[in-house]
């Protein structure tokens, strides 16, 4: 099975017995892994799946013995303190556990996990949640989310931002080449950076507007001091399942094997310390102070039903022979809505709405994951479970699906205006920006991401 084959976990008329969460994120369609503790407790952290407004605890019930065959494998992996085993295993473990999950999950199930993708103990069928004394025992391994702390969920041990918005590239590259926005290289090849894995943190994670080099308009000589152009970045973040050895590359066919799922990411920008820094060799300090990932994982396979095709204008270079797959192309791209919205300090005070800044869909992109995949590895790059690709700005066409403050500001010579007169150019120190996710169509359960936010605080002295 491919990661992208629709099965009965994707039924629109499912219903789980859980009650559902007031955004409509986390429908029994959806299945996101985190890992979690309660906040008030000694326990140590350990893998869940959200399901409506709670959390499976998947050491709780693999313990009691409500997982069988494949699934009851990856509950274990899973159990952890990070998903990275999980991860490791690949897709049919995967399916497996989510299968298992769905069915138990399923209000007015009565199959005891036979039948369907993944079925029976050997594809990892579970113990039946339909009935009320099997679904007391799955009650006993939930967790309100109200009552938790999400972490990271993997242990991220390399981290690639790529450049995949077309829009994003050639509304920067306006700003400095108006007669030739876009690099000679930008519709051949996908363009990346290595970024700083251990400045990844979770949601909620305030940080503190970052220190470096700048060199003024007319100056001869760099200043060092708080950064003063600070922006935000409309990503999602892609997580490596099994990943590939040294010096052997992953085919783009066979890249949806190494896909577990997406977060959403926001990539923070210091915009004049990367100016000066960045030649030649790229950015350094102006994006490694903190990047900030949603704590939930949306898995591939979720993702099935808001797939669609992959499509260049007219005219644009067909890709290389190793960038190039028709059944990537039917079916390569994602159809996932992203949203940016920023509050003040004063606004957060006064109890006001946060402003929406721009929204704008992945399915936009130049180039695919299992493109960025399959570019990644063509020269023998091993990666691994748990590593983070970025897919960088997600510009769309037009400026109301801008990603970033710098394009939505031309930068920095237009201002927006917040709903209470305030004016903003570049973040200021007290800012909330928060990111948000969902896929949505019609004949499909609408799915979440939840939230990637965070608060911009003062520099330190």
């Amino acid at each position: 099975m491919t990661a992208h084959q629709l099965n009965e976990t994707h039924d629109p008329q499912r219903r789980s017995w859980v009650e559902p969460d007031a955004a409509g994120d986390f429908p029994i369609q959806n299945l996101p892994f985190g890992v979690f503790r309660r906040r008030d407790g000694n326990e140590g952290w350990r893998g869940g799946v959200a399901i409506g407004k709670q959390i499976v605890d998947l050491a709780a019930a693999e313990r009691a013995g409500l997982f069988e065959g494949t699934a009851a494998e990856a509950a274990r992996a899973a159990a952890g303190p990070v998903l990275n085993p999980l991860l490791a295993l690949g897709p049919a473990y995967w399916s497996a556990l989510r299968a298992a999950l769905s069915r138990a999950l399923t209000d007015g199930v009565d199959g005891a996990g036979g039948g369907g993708a993944g079925g029976g103990s050997e594809g990892g069928g579970s113990t039946d949640g339909g009935s009320a004394a099997e679904r007391d025992r799955w009650r006993r391994c939930l967790v309100a989310q109200e009552a938790v702390e999400l972490t990271v969920p993997v242990a991220i041990g390399d981290y690639t931002d790529f450049y995949t918005s077309v829009h994003h590239a050639t509304n920067i590259g306006r700003q400095f080449r108006p007669d030739n926005p876009l690099m000679p290289n930008y519709k051949w090849v996908p363009i990346g950076y290595h970024g700083r894995a251990s400045s990844v943190v979770v949601s909620g994670t305030a940080f503190h507007r970052p220190m470096g080099q700048t060199l003024g308009p007319g100056a001869a000589t760099p200043q060092l001091g708080p950064c003063k152009r600070l922006d935000y970045e409309l990503e999602l973040g892609i997580y490596i399942g099994p990943g590939n050895e040294l010096g052997s590359p992953i085919p783009i066919a066979e890249a949806d094997q190494h896909l577990f799922g997406f977060c959403i990411f926001n990539d923070w920008s210091a915009r004049d310390i990367q100016a000066w820094e960045y030649q030649p060799l790229g950015p350094f300090l102006s994006k490694n102070f903190a990047s900030t990932v949603s704590p939930w994982i949306v898995t591939i396979e979720a993702l099935a039903p808001f797939r669609v095709a992959f499509e260049r204008p007219e005219g644009d270079p067909k890709p290389l022979a190793y960038l190039d797959d028709e059944d990537d192309r039917q079916r390569g791209a994602f159809d996932i809505r992203i949203r940016a919205t920023l509050a003040s300090a004063a606004m957060t005070r006064s109890g006001q709405a946060p402003h929406v800044l721009s929204v704008s869909s992945y399915r936009h992109a130049y180039w695919t994951p299992a493109q960025l995949v399959a570019h990644h590895t063509v020269n023998g790059c091993n990666l691994a479970p748990g590593d983070l690709l970025g897919t960088g700005t997600l510009s769309g066409p037009t400026l109301d699906q801008a990603g970033a403050l710098i394009e939505l500001t031309t930068g920095g010579k237009n201002a927006i205006e917040l709903p209470g007169g305030e004016k903003r150019t570049f973040l200021e120190d007290g800012d909330t920006l928060a990111l948000s996710a969902w896929c949505e169509r019609p004949g499909a359960v609408r799915i979440g991401f939840g939230e990637a936010r965070a608060t911009v605080l003062p520099a330190r002295a």
